[in-house]
């Protein structure tokens, strides 16, 4: 499960690791206002050297794709 390491209301918010292959990878979420009332999330994986190899770092970003992106369409029921 991951933590929130820092967060700066309502601009971002920092998640620890949830590999255990690489704890020293977070992801950074940035909120910036859409100028309507909602939010533009915008999610960056970012990881220390040396760099995962190309594998892991494209199950990386498919596990944090269907985490944030795939569960949140089902919560809409789209």
């Amino acid at each position: 499960m991951a933590l929130a390491l820092h967060a700066k209301r309502p601009d971002f918010v920092i998640w620890s690791s949830i590999w255990s292959r690489r704890p020293d990878a977070v992801v950074r979420f940035d909120l910036p206002s859409d100028g309507g009332g909602g939010t533009d999330l915008r999610w960056t994986p970012l990881v220390a050297a040396p760099l995962p190899e190309s594998s892991l770092l494209g199950h990386m970003s498919k596990r944090l794709n269907q985490l944030i992106n795939a569960n949140l369409r089902y919560t809409f029921g789209q």
